[in-house]
């Protein structure tokens, strides 16, 4: 229907939206979060253009090199880098063993590889899944160092084709409070970031994370509502990755994660919401396509904010992911077998510049946040990713 240049252009101009709506309308409620969204994409437009994410950690591999020879050989396998004999030294590496540039050319028309493997330690050989995860001594970034978890994005333009007014129907014993007018086109954000707390837990595998995602879903154009904060999740979670490392049916097994996950949106009866799942998240990869099996077991159900979430929100979710030039393609999916209920998300990233990507997000089904865990609606959001 629209070509991609005038998508492109449109979510370039639709930052605009909200700073030419503030200055017609008085905004107060919420202003606070979604300035400090808007300064951290301010700051990713002015900066200047940072190395590719796989570069970037190719450089900080080297730098963590304690041996200078070797530290000056792994730059010298940096994309761009002259190669220069390192100097001598008593433990130096001899670079007449590193690979011909004839073999370098051919390896780095695999799948998932680079032309500069010669030197270990460097990860840019190693696959996506195996960076993101840091699941080698090579991918290793250090402990309490905050990294990317899920997608960090803002989206100024996110539509509902059903918007939940009355999200206290069918709770036990809920006293209703007034029926709420909500536009049906609201900002929605997240923020997401992990850290890891411990290295190599059993032998040369296992490491322990801890991670923190917040979602939010701001009301910025309805100011008969006063402009409030529709819904704001919080979602603490800490597991364990291992390192697998297995063929199966074409695809790599790369990793398991093991972990627990508390979700909360942090309100009074009858708005309240929350509940607490144990997840084993297996992740695959083949050629430029990702997939992560996620099964999960709702545990330590004391309250009765949601008895039945389960039922709406399923037993697990499957993502699958694929790159395809400029383009990031992702499909997520959730079913609650028996109940015929669940949801999917469609996912479209587009560099911009730097880190900057232009997003769009389509979701149907139950569960977009956790007021509307059963509220079915189809949504529709336009804007820009930071991480993906």
């Amino acid at each position: 229907m629209f070509s991609l240049d005038w998508i492109v252009t449109f979510v370039q101009n639709i930052a605009l939206v909200p700073r030419e709506y503030a200055m017609r309308h008085s905004i107060c409620n919420g202003r606070a979060g979604f300035v400090t969204a808007l300064v951290l994409v301010s700051i990713a437009l002015e900066a200047p253009a940072a190395p590719a994410p796989e570069l970037q950690e190719a450089i900080d591999t080297c730098r963590r090199l304690d041996d200078a020879p070797r530290r000056l050989a792994c730059y010298d396998r940096l994309p761009g880098a002259s190669v220069t004999e390192p100097p001598t030294a008593p433990n130096r590496i001899d670079m007449a063993d590193a690979e011909s540039p004839a073999a370098d050319q051919e390896e780095a028309g695999r799948p998932g590889t680079s032309a500069f493997t010669a030197v270990d330690e460097t990860p840019l050989s190693r696959s996506w899944m195996t960076r993101y995860h840091e699941l080698d001594d090579a991918t290793h970034g250090g402990l309490l160092h905050v990294r990317r978890h899920e997608p960090v994005y803002l989206l100024p333009g996110r539509w509902s084709s059903r918007p939940n007014e009355r999200p206290f129907v069918d709770l036990p014993g809920a006293l209703p409070p007034d029926q709420r007018s909500l536009d049906p086109v609201e900002i929605k954000f997240q923020l997401s970031l992990k850290t890891k707390l411990a290295d190599n837990l059993i032998g040369d595998n296992v490491d322990l994370w801890a991670a923190y995602t917040q979602q939010s879903n701001w009301q910025a154009y309805n100011s008969i509502e006063s402009e409030p904060f529709r819904e704001t999740n919080y979602a603490p979670e800490v597991f364990a990755s291992v390192r697998t490392g297995l063929d199966l049916l074409g695809w790599r097994w790369q990793m398991l994660n093991l972990g627990f996950v508390h979700q909360s949106n942090g309100r009074a009866d009858p708005l309240s919401r929350s509940w607490n799942r144990i997840y084993a998240a297996f992740g695959f990869e083949r050629d430029n396509l990702r997939l992560v099996v996620r099964p999960w077991w709702e545990i330590a159900k004391s309250s009765e904010d949601n008895p039945d979430i389960d039922d709406y929100m399923g037993w697990g979710d499957i993502r699958l992911d694929w790159s395809n030039g400029r383009h990031d393609f992702g499909l997520m999916g959730r079913w609650a077998p028996g109940e015929r209920r669940g949801a999917m998300q469609f996912d479209w990233h587009y560099p911009l510049y730097g880190d900057l990507k232009a997003y769009l997000q389509v979701f149907s089904g139950y569960g977009e946040t956790l007021i509307d865990y059963n509220h079915r609606q189809t949504t529709i959001g336009l804007g820009i990713s930071l991480v993906q």
